[in-house]
């Protein structure tokens, strides 16, 4: 990443956090000390700052904060604990309209064309390189650009697998718009419990052996909606088992970019007997309208995806796929995912303090694992499933947004009662309170349903 992208990511964390409306910022001469850079790498960065209305100039006096005060009480009260879209105050809106000025400017004839069904080709390009940082290596024919991963998931689902098999085997639970699409297309599928602390390999390996499974859709790390991740050891044991019984595996890497471990590599770093469909999608670290993700597909099935996403949309939208081959290739997405790492790190750590202080006011009411490192959702169960319809109709009147994980089901698999906890779009300062509020409904509703509960709520 460039070292003035560096020096900006500094800079707008210290006028996010302590500095306020009118503040002066430190001399150009003090941050080149601070931070050991150039004089010009310092006055670049103070010049994107002022270009986006973080700062202004006064003439011989210095920079100072401009107007965040004003932004931040435009924000909602509602506090949403149940949605995963990305904090639209983190979004990089000037560098993205200027990614999609430019590209309008250099492709301005491909535009007017259809382009292919694979992809733009000097996108797929970067993106080899850009994957490689995941430790996703991949030749350019076997990359795919497709509009997010539900149009990779919608593809694989509903064309032919060697071998003939057609049940396709999800974890329950798991992404609900897939399981939605599996089940109005009535695509046969099965699924296989996971929790905490992951799935019963023994059960896979008996899936797997007898169920003539076409592929395996997992979500390997921070998983939607429990928020936990595999082992090192339970992936390999997945790519193995995969290998065994001739078994595809669908890996969703959506969150790949707030992975703090950097020994935490994808399934598909331990496959190697391409068995791994990696998806990488941008909805959930950019915004979800750009609608830009990357499927690498073994060489086996390449061929036959490409004909089905030609007969599906022909291409994906040119316009994006250029803004965001861009934006990569200029180095802004290497700032925005440090920014936005920084920023979820902090409410994943909020979100995990909030839970265990909850568990210690309100002991014996419910269950659930802190967030992932870097994660910003996770799960609480309660003591009694009954309590869930109570506590989400509660919490809405005192305007927090809270929802169970039943559409995370198939239907007809036994559901574990959740509640699902997300705070990517939560302000940092509205954690502990809203959590705490969720405990306290939780508290007071199984008190009445098992009045011998030891929750001690107000009424």
């Amino acid at each position: 990443m460039y070292k003035y992208m560096e020096l900006l990511n500094e800079l707008e964390g210290m006028i996010a956090g302590s500095m306020k409306e009118g503040d002066k910022i430190p001399s150009i001469r003090t941050l080149s000390e601070r931070y050991v850079c150039s004089k010009s790498t310092v006055i670049r960065a103070l010049s994107e700052l002022e270009r986006t209305h973080l700062i202004y100039a006064s003439a011989k006096s210095g920079y100072y904060v401009l107007g965040r005060a004003a932004k931040t009480e435009r924000r909602s009260r509602t506090i949403d604990l149940a949605h995963s879209a990305p904090d639209p105050e983190i979004f990089p809106y000037l560098d993205f309209q200027q990614c999609l000025n430019k590209a309008i400017d250099t492709y301005r004839n491909d535009l007017f064309l259809y382009g292919t069904p694979r992809g733009l080709p000097s996108l797929i390009r970067e993106m080899q390189r850009h994957l490689a940082g995941y430790q996703v290596f991949a030749e350019p024919e076997r990359i795919f650009i497709t509009s997010g991963a539900q149009q990779a998931l919608t593809l694989l689902a509903g064309m032919p697998f060697p071998g003939g098999a057609e049940t396709v085997l999800v974890e329950q639970p798991t992404y609900p718009l897939f399981i939605a699409y599996l089940e109005a297309h009535r695509i046969p599928a099965v699924g296989i419990r996971r929790d905490a602390d992951g799935i019963d390999l023994d059960e896979l390996e008996r899936i797997f052996r007898g169920g003539r499974i076409k592929f395996f859709y997992t979500i390997p790390r921070f998983h939607n909606p429990l928020g936990s991740s595999y082992t090192r050891r339970q992936k390999e044991r997945i790519v193995q088992l995969a290998a065994r019984y001739g078994v595809y595996l669908v890996e969703d890497d959506y969150m790949a970019d707030l992975e703090q471990d950097a020994k935490s590599d994808p399934l598909y770093a331990y496959d190697r007997e391409e068995r791994t469909i990696y998806l990488k999608s941008y909805s959930k670290i950019l915004f979800p309208g750009l609608r830009v993700g990357a499927a690498v597909l073994p060489r086996e099935l390449s061929e036959s995806f490409g004909r089905y996403k030609q007969l599906l949309d022909i291409d994906s939208s040119m316009l994006s796929q250029a803004a965001l081959e861009l934006y990569l290739k200029s180095g802004m997405f290497d700032r925005h995912r440090e920014k936005i790492r920084a920023r979820y790190s902090r409410r994943s750590e909020l979100l995990g303090a909030a839970i265990c202080q909850a568990r210690e006011e309100y002991p014996d009411v419910f269950t659930g694992p802190p967030p992932s490192p870097g994660g910003i959702h996770t799960h609480l169960l309660p003591r009694t499933a009954a309590a869930l319809p109570a506590v989400v109709e509660r919490l809405g009147r005192r305007c927090i947004r809270a929802e169970s994980a039943a559409a995370h089901y198939l239907d007809g698999f036994p559901a574990e009662e959740m509640l699902k906890l997300n705070v990517s779009g939560v302000r940092e300062e509205d954690i502990p309170g809203g959590v705490a509020a969720v405990a306290e409904e939780l508290a007071r509703a199984v008190r009445r349903l098992l009045p011998s509960a030891p929750a001690q709520t107000p009424d």
